[in-house]
């Protein structure tokens, strides 16, 4: 089962994003608390959406989740979807529940008129590689991601 994420899922969504960051192998990299995830997907200007995969077994369980924010193509003239992070605990991959929190999205674009749904993943990810490819996703390889952070974000943001 897809839902969308709600105030109570917070804790269970900053213990996945730490399980993810593990997985990783970056989990030293994560400084956000549950407060700053409630803020930017619960606060009073949400940037960051959710959905939440839960087990199969009417339980409820979170095992799952997709946070997505919006983007812009300049050149389609329309918003689209950028996949932040999305995450199955180990345990209980092979479920259908990524393909599903992707089909969620993939709905939310169409019905919106959204034109796109992007992400990342780590060129070392082989598994994630596999399963995106077999949903019909093709690599942007003319394009490399850049990145600011820290120090270098810092000194360009006071020039």
């Amino acid at each position: 089962m897809i839902r969308t994420a709600t105030p109570d899922d917070i804790p269970t969504l900053h213990a996945l994003v730490r399980e993810l960051a593990a997985y990783e192998k970056a989990l030293d990299e994560v400084v956000a608390t549950e407060e700053q995830l409630h803020q930017a997907l619960f606060g009073d200007r949400p940037a960051a959406y959710a959905h939440v995969a839960t087990a199969d077994d009417g339980g409820g369980e979170v095992i799952g989740f997709a946070l997505w924010f919006l983007n812009f193509s300049t050149w389609r003239g329309v918003h689209g979807i950028y996949l932040e992070d999305l995450y199955v605990r180990p345990e209980r991959r092979g479920g259908g529940h990524g393909r599903a929190l992707l089909t969620e999205l993939a709905r939310i674009c169409v019905e919106r008129g959204y034109q796109r749904l992007e992400w990342s993943v780590l060129d070392w990810n082989a598994p994630a590689i596999a399963f995106y490819e077999s949903l019909g996703a093709r690599p942007q390889d003319e394009w490399t991601v850049y990145r600011l952070t820290e120090g270098p974000l810092a000194r360009l943001g006071a020039a």
